[in-house]
């Protein structure tokens, strides 16, 4: 047993290395301008201050940025660091100037709050578990998703979420562990960082609705009570801080929801029938090349773009199709990482319908609540962003950077189960790990941009 601990760790403190290693190859390799809406995010950083501050420009939000719906938590550094930047130096084109050095402070932050995502979801299972604090179980699962290392080298809001969600969940599982006897310090640490959340991007908020789950997982009406002090608390500082950019919104454009396209009537036929289906045709391009434009399913392109880079704005290039670099090459690496991903996401599903029972074999019937939540997180996140596709039906809005965090939720489960194979079930758990690693060491190429 100790033996295997001490093989564990090696291997985790190896992962590690070699994420890191991943981590300055994408900076040292990858600009964020290649970034999904890029130019538009980079406007953001430029007006920020005008953006933000009431009477300080004449342009309306909307004309500085296609970007200007997006709250602001993104922008900040590389806005304050724009700002100086352009005060000290004097060239032609102060901001594009700039711009290559705040793409960098980006993916450093991005970077960062990586590893500080990975520390939380370390410390929420050593806590559950009281296993030791670097494990594989938890390293593995996470960072086997390709989707990560694009997302963290852009301009984006989701790293953020997916940092201050893991705080959440590391919180949560403290609370719900002693019964939600919280001080109110808790309830304000726990508020601001909902609100943070909310100030991240939009997609934050298709989380919040599983909370209300806490209030009928006991039948103990003074724990319900204390739950619901929680979350009225919490929920009224997370309003405090973040609403106010919601508002802006509403009074600059009439709407707290408002967005840079139309919405159209709520309608399943707002989208044709090959979104919700995946035809034999499109299946041959899925493990064959599964790049831009050859999928039109929801399933088929998001499936592409977990485990690699449908769209080529990371490992390829198909902004220009015609003239793009090596996006046919690597087209046929990308339909074996498709055919090759199949392994990591059937073990993803075996472990959403067997974390139930690795918690209870492992007497940890404690946590199911926790498990609960973040299963009722993942649903809610699915169907908001299916209500989103279905409202604002463009095709190039099906990214799983988008939702990445869906992604994470869903994978949860998965170190559950291997935690109980770990402890009952040593030869399946040592073919779980493995085959997890294999994948990876196959699937390396797609984690780096060959831009």
């Amino acid at each position: 047993m100790i033996k295997d601990e001490k093989i564990n760790f090696y291997i985790s403190l190896l992962l590690i290395v070699l994420i890191f290693v991943i981590f300055v190859f994408n900076f040292l390799n990858y600009d964020p301008i290649y970034g999904y809406d890029a130019e538009a995010h980079y406007e953001y950083v430029e007006g920020f201050f005008a953006l933000l501050i009431p009477n300080l420009s004449d342009q309306a939000s909307d004309e500085i940025t296609s970007e200007f719906f997006s709250p602001p938590l993104p922008y900040a550094v590389p806005a304050i660091f724009s700002f100086i930047c352009k005060n000290m130096i004097d060239v032609a084109d102060e901001a594009k100037y700039c711009q290559k050095y705040y793409g960098k402070i980006i993916q450093l932050i991005n970077a960062s709050l990586y590893f500080l995502t990975l520390f939380f979801y370390l410390l929420t299972f050593k806590f559950i578990t009281k296993k030791k604090l670097i494990n594989l179980n938890v390293l593995l699962p996470i960072s086997i998703l390709a989707v990560n290392y694009r997302t963290f080298s852009m301009l984006r809001g989701e790293p953020y979420i997916i940092f201050i969600n893991s705080i959440l969940l590391f919180l949560l599982s403290k609370h719900l562990d002693k019964n939600f006897k919280l001080e109110k310090r808790d309830y304000l640490i726990f508020g601001i960082l909902l609100g943070l959340m909310g100030l991240s991007r939009q997609w934050a908020f298709l989380l919040f609705p599983a909370y209300a789950y806490f209030l009928f997982f006991k039948n103990s009406k003074d724990i319900r009570k204390k739950v619901f002090k929680f979350l009225v608390y919490s929920f009224s500082i997370a309003f405090i801080v973040c609403s106010w950019f919601y508002f802006k919104l509403f009074f600059e454009f009439g709407t707290f929801t408002a967005f840079n396209m139309t919405p159209t009537n709520f309608s399943l036929y707002n989208q044709p029938i090959d979104f919700y289906l995946i035809n034999s045709d499109e299946i041959l391009y899925l493990f064959t090349k599964p790049i831009r434009p050859y999928l039109n399913s929801f399933f088929g392109i998001i499936y592409s773009d977990v485990w690699g880079d449908y769209w080529g704005y990371f490992v390829f290039t198909s902004k220009y199709l015609d003239i793009g670099r090596n996006q046919l090459a690597i087209g046929d690496y990308l339909a074996r990482v498709n055919l090759i991903s199949i392994i990591p996401t059937i073990f993803i599903f075996i472990g959403l319908l067997k974390s139930k029972l690795a918690l209870q074999k492992n007497n940890l019937e404690k946590f199911q609540p926790f498990l609960n939540f973040i299963k009722l997180s993942a649903l809610f996140t699915i169907f908001g962003y299916f209500w989103f596709l279905i409202k604002f039906p463009v095709s190039d809005a099906i990214k799983a950077t988008y939702l990445i965090q869906f992604f994470h939720l869903i994978t949860i489960p998965l170190i559950f189960y291997l935690n109980y194979l770990q402890k009952t079930k040593k030869k399946m758990y040592g073919f779980f790990i493995t085959t997890l690693m294999l994948v990876f060491v196959h699937n390396f190429s797609a984690y780096l941009s060959h831009f």
